[in-house]
């Protein structure tokens, strides 16, 4: 009879937990600002260029972006150089003998989890700032624009091998 009540008790707490993390998340989400780069195709060669965007792209917003202090700032930086980051995209696709060009802007997406060194993103929909190459339909790149962790080397990481355990799991096997 204890331990069920025990039970129960530790299904309503997670319960609780889980709504209530629900919630934060959504408005976590609010908190950052991603940065999506879009293939034109999924040719190598495509990937290959949208790769080369992606540095170029970087390397240009970093000595600004490193700046920035809110999400508001670095969508007002992002947008005031919007015409430039375009420009670093399409120099890339005509030094590399691509006819069609980039478009940049704003809109809310979905993406999938993300860790970021020791910061992993939730699923859910972001703020971010999309570059499409050509018609946008290959495989993409996607980082975080704010806080600035495109901007920083080694960050994003997606194979580490986690383990988890269950205190409440370890209980019952006493």
């Amino acid at each position: 009879m204890k331990k069920s009540l025990w039970i129960y008790l530790a299904l309503l707490a997670l319960a609780a937990l889980t709504l209530g993390l629900v919630g934060c998340q959504n408005a976590a989400n609010q908190d950052y600002l991603r940065l999506h780069i879009r293939a034109n195709g999924d040719s190598d060669a495509e990937q290959a260029v949208k790769l080369a965007v992606r540095d170029a792209v970087v390397a240009y917003l970093t000595p600004m972006a490193t700046k920035v202090r809110s999400k508001e700032e670095m969508r007002t930086l992002l947008s005031a150089h919007l015409n430039e980051v375009v420009a670093v995209a399409d120099e890339v696709l005509e030094a590399e003998g691509y006819a069609y060009r980039a478009t940049a802007y704003f809109s809310r997406e979905d993406f999938p989890t993300r860790t970021y060194g020791e910061l992993t993103l939730e699923a859910g929909v972001y703020d971010a700032l999309i570059v499409e190459l050509g018609s946008g339909e290959g495989a993409n790149w996607w980082c975080v624009a704010f806080p600035p962790l495109c901007f920083v080397e080694g960050t994003a990481t997606g194979s580490d091998t986690v383990q988890y355990r269950s205190a409440i799991a370890d209980w019952f096997r006493r």
